[in-house]
């Protein structure tokens, strides 16, 4: 009866909507709507009770002033999500579990007028020749709508709720998102200025995860964010929000992500956060992110780390320019540091599931590997349980810490020490301090060969082309490093009391075979009456990931 009610109702409502709408004073509109709803009570002899009558005053209520049958949904803060699946299916998404609730609208007429109501104060538009639209209500909840003749099944609108206050740290470890730990090394891991990218499926809390770690930037730095519909919530006060814009009606005006990252390059940046990459904007931010902006933080969908590594691959290929697979590869393991991955268990808690550091690129593969991992231990009343636990690998990123200042806790959040038998590889050339690699300055000697005497023979072992003094690996070329290589190895055969002219066997290895005539060219200028025995090899992984495109070993007389 009540379902009839309410039917009738808002078939009067619709007759003088206008009339409604146009009353300034709500007191007013309200009085109105109630001689509606008694009038439609008494002309057909319904019984109900006054709490009834007033439910269906505010329903009537919610029609002229908020968003029809939606407006109670989005006002309950245990859902998370709003699916309108055709005017007479309504469906919720309350703590991960999906559910059809007692609402419909009138028909899809009644649906489309809410669609139009919802994205009428951003000027957007939807019709046929442009049947689907993504936008924001007024509280930042994202809203995504598509209407005939795409849907087959009537008008349909997808709302993404966000918190009107947004979630911080404690919000998160109470939600069992991540320990208070963890959100600490990711706080470190911002303040560092590393380049995160968070990744995870539809639904998985990628932007509640991007939101809560973007508050650790400091206040005093300039952070410029990128969204087709902004929802980002940054507590910053110097922040600029940038929203792209869909094409007018007679296709003219689009404003993409891509643009908007091309002129956030010209507004001084110190971060860009791009609320998600889903095309081209892929290679701006790549290319932002390599470019003096570092620290910049996005999202992507994937369901692993390693397929947003794919993912980016294959949007850079969706901007238009041809570039070799390895080119791309190669900016994305200089661009991105660290990806967060989150997930949606099968009960519907959303975790950070991984924490993974891309260390590089070898034989044209990224090298990730995991610092934390989510260990599920059982299951509890329904409840998955477990810890992100650290994996036993020591991140090369480690040292960029101490460089700009931040202090780690005691245990260093369950990372394991540095191992000097085992030393961790060089981390990435762009961790500067003072042009040395923050990371290799933490481990003193790597790459510059060791002397040992024997049999009045002395050997040494592979020599880098590093800077004895300050351990970085020099610019330039296969020359430019070859020439570095012998000056260091002349140097630590003079310091054993040997040298180049005593040379009687050699070692070398290549990063690229191809590059041994340039290589010789330079070697004979060292080496130009009688050159040693020798035998040329590939290059070891490490000294791959470190940069190097030659190194150098040698026997010699003492």
């Amino acid at each position: 009866m009540l379902a009839d009610i309410r039917g009738r109702v808002q078939q009067e409502v619709i007759g003088s909507f206008h009339t409604l709408v146009d009353i300034a004073d709500p007191n007013e509109a309200r009085n109105r709507i109630v001689e509606i709803v008694n009038r439609t009570i008494l002309e057909h002899s319904y019984s109900v009770t006054r709490e009834e009558r007033m439910a269906l005053v505010e329903d009537v209520v919610h029609e002229i002033t908020g968003f029809g049958p939606l407006e109670p949904f989005l006002r309950d803060e245990s859902i998370t999500e709003v699916m309108v699946n055709g005017p007479k299916n309504i469906y919720v998404e309350r703590a991960g579990k999906i559910q059809r609730v007692d609402a419909a609208f009138v028909n899809d007429e009644h649906v489309k007028r809410i669609i139009d109501r919802i994205i009428a104060p951003m000027g957007r538009h939807i019709d046929e020749t442009s049947p689907r639209v993504d936008a924001r209500l007024p509280d930042g909840s994202r809203v995504n709508a598509i209407i005939e003749p795409l849907s087959l099944v009537g008008p349909v609108i997808t709302v993404r709720k966000f918190s009107a206050k947004p979630y911080s740290v404690a919000d998160l470890v109470r939600f069992g998102t991540a320990t208070a730990e963890m959100f600490d090394f990711l706080e470190a891991c911002v303040r560092a200025r590393l380049n995160i990218f968070v990744s995870g499926g539809t639904g998985s809390g990628k932007t509640t995860t991007l939101n809560v770690i973007s508050s650790f930037i400091p206040e005093d730095e300039r952070i410029i964010t990128i969204e087709d519909a902004a929802e980002l919530q940054l507590r910053q006060t110097h922040v600029v929000t940038l929203e792209s814009r869909p094409p007018n009606l007679e296709g003219a005006g689009e404003i993409a992500i891509r643009d908007l990252l091309r002129n956030a390059l010209h507004m001084r940046p110190d971060r860009i956060i791009v609320g998600e990459c889903r095309g081209g904007e892929a290679l701006d931010m790549i290319q932002a992110m390599t470019t003096g902006q570092q620290g910049s933080l996005s999202t992507g969908h994937a369901n692993t780390p390693r397929d947003m590594l794919s993912r980016l691959e294959t949007m850079i290929l969706m901007s238009g320019y041809e570039l070799p697979l390895r080119a791309i590869r190669e900016g994305i393991a200089s661009a991105v540091d660290l990806i967060i991955h989150t997930a949606r268990l099968r009960d519907g808690t959303r975790k950070i599931v991984n924490i993974t550091e891309i260390l590089g690129i070898e034989d044209d593969e990224i090298l990730t590997e995991d610092i934390f991992v989510f260990e599920q231990t059982g299951v509890q009343d329904g409840k998955v349980e477990g810890e992100l636990r650290p994996t036993g690998k020591r991140p090369t990123f480690m040292g960029v810490f101490a460089a700009n200042g931040i202090e780690l806790p005691p245990g260093e959040f369950g990372i394991p020490p540095e191992d000097p038998a085992n030393p961790t590889r060089p981390g990435k050339g762009r961790w500067t301090i003072g042009g040395t690699d923050a990371a290799a300055a933490f481990r003193p000697g790597f790459g510059q060969g060791r002397a040992v005497k024997a049999g009045g023979m002395v050997y040494v072992s592979a020599i880098g082309p590093v800077d004895l003094e300050t351990g970085q690996v020099v610019n330039g070329g296969i020359k430019e490093h070859t020439r570095q290589c012998l000056h260091n190895l002349k140097t630590k055969l003079e310091a054993s009391g040997s040298s180049l002219d005593k040379v009687v066997w050699a070692n070398w290895s290549l990063r690229e075979p191809t590059e041994f005539d340039l290589f010789n060219e330079e070697w004979v200028r060292w080496f130009p009456v009688d050159s040693p025995v020798g035998q040329g090899t590939l290059m070891p992984p490490s000294h791959r990931r470190a940069g190097f495109r030659v190194s150098i070993g040698a026997i010699a007389e003492a």
